[in-house]
């Protein structure tokens, strides 16, 4: 189970990352119709003002968290909410389109994700990984059902640049979670490189890459959906549109009772591969479903269905198995170059959803989306399973400098990072089990104090 401390931060992190896509997601379904109010508006520009925001995030994402690998995390965290603030509140007082399209841009420039999850990282145990990443991946679906539900609703009584300024209010609020979240420090085995190298490094490891192929298409695939989707529930299920949160979120809450047991299990019996494996077989699955069944009420929902448990099911392993793979000392740097292909899946997924929507024809356009997600399946085969690391909980010792402490821990065979909370006088200390032996075993029990069992 999780300790207080994590629970904590678990919560504190979901809520940022929550808060932020709130304030992201509200906009979406209204602003087609209210941004036609600015001077200048054009359905270009209406579209630009929309998806400015990831294009945003995207690109800078990856030099946000190669700072994070080098500089504490939580300044990073502030300083991406504060943009995400100040992009709201600049779209809020534009009278314009090219102004919001600029507020838009200056929010997504607080392109934090990967931050975010790399400070989770540091602040759970390895055992404990999956568990807040599913939490946080629950929280982003969450506010996604919401947004959709309270963006028209608040539009009415605020209007649009008051939507605008929620979002500005989010963004603080998100800062203030911070508080919730200890004081880190990390400790590991120093590689001096460059910043073009610790790139180049992470984009060597085939693993790797093939969760940004796994992130970029998980989200090219969900976008599309909700694009392609609502059209269909109003045809065929004969649901209006003001009712679809009604049909997403009762699906979002059945596919928990299938995603955390899943999560459990790749992590508790290491069957992460085969997990992952099947969850990606369950979206293909579901697309095949809907490919034949979608003119039936219920064969529609029952795809929809398959595809929301598999998404969630992804959504809750790939941080956990990213941060198992990345390099120590280039934690941050994978997540951010995951980060960006997940915008820029979501970038082609609107792209492509708009496509299948001027297709005439719905089967082939759930079988275009169908073939993409099996030609993900087949790269993912070259998956290996990710390598596990154990942690321990241990106490700051009283009589010794930390830094002198966490120098002679690394020195031991086996101990791949050790990460300080001094406010708490805790350090998470970070274990390959395959690597330790009795030798490593004696000197980590001299240095403790005591005994430990691994």
């Amino acid at each position: 189970m999780m300790n207080a401390l994590e629970r904590r931060s678990t919560f504190a992190l979901s809520s940022i990352f929550a808060l932020r896509m709130l304030g992201l997601f509200m906009i979406i379904p209204v602003f087609s119709v209210a941004g036609q109010s600015y001077q200048g508006a054009t359905p270009a520009l209406i579209g630009l003002a929309v998806g400015v925001y990831g294009l945003t995030q995207a690109i800078l994402q990856i030099p946000f968290s190669l700072l994070a690998d080098r500089f504490s995390r939580k300044p990073l965290v502030i300083l991406g909410l504060l943009l995400f603030a100040l992009g709201g509140a600049v779209a809020a007082m534009s009278e314009s389109i090219y102004g919001v399209i600029i507020g838009r841009a200056i929010a997504g420039g607080g392109a934090v994700s990967a931050v975010v999850m790399a400070l989770l990282a540091d602040v759970t145990r390895e055992e404990q990984r999956s568990k807040a990443m599913a939490v946080m991946g629950m929280s982003i679906g969450v506010s996604f059902m919401v947004a959709f539900s309270l963006g028209p609703w608040l539009t009415s009584l605020v209007g649009i640049s008051g939507l605008f300024w929620v979002t500005t209010i989010m963004g603080v609020a998100a800062i203030s979670m911070l508080l919730l979240v200890p004081k880190v420090t990390r400790h590991h085995r120093n590689y001096q490189q460059g910043y073009v190298t610790q790139l180049k490094q992470v984009l060597k490891m085939g693993d790797l890459n093939r969760l940004h192929v796994s992130v970029f298409a998980l989200h090219l695939l969900l976008t599309a959906m909700f694009i392609y989707m609502p059209s269909q529930l109003i045809e065929f299920a004969d649901i209006p549109l003001s009712r679809h949160g009604l049909v997403y979120l009762p699906l979002l809450v059945i596919s928990l009772f299938f995603a955390f047991p899943s999560i459990i299990l790749a992590e508790k019996y290491r069957k992460m591969r085969g997990i992952f494996l099947t969850a990606i077989g369950g979206i293909v699955l579901g697309l095949l479903v809907l490919i034949f069944g979608f003119e039936s009420k219920y064969i529609l929902l029952l795809g929809l269905a398959l595809f929301f448990i598999a998404f969630n099911v992804m959504e809750a392993l790939l941080p956990s198995w990213l941060s198992k793979s990345a390099p120590i000392q280039s934690k941050a740097t994978a997540m951010g170059v995951n980060a960006s292909s997940q915008f820029l899946g979501a970038f082609f997924g609107g792209m492509i959803g708009g496509q299948l929507l001027i297709l005439n024809n719905t089967s082939m356009g759930w079988g275009i989306l169908t073939a993409i997600a099996v030609v993900w399946l087949l790269i993912s085969f070259g998956l290996v399973q990710p390598r596990y690391l154990s942690s321990l909980v241990i106490r700051l010792p009283e009589s010794k400098q930390t830094d002198e402490w966490t120098s002679q821990l690394l020195a031991i065979r086996g101990i791949e990072e050790v990460v300080v909370m001094p406010d708490q006088q805790v350090a998470y200390i970070k274990v390959d089990k395959q690597q330790i032996d009795d030798a490593a075993r004696q000197d980590l029990t001299h240095l403790l104090g005591k005994e430990v069992a691994i």
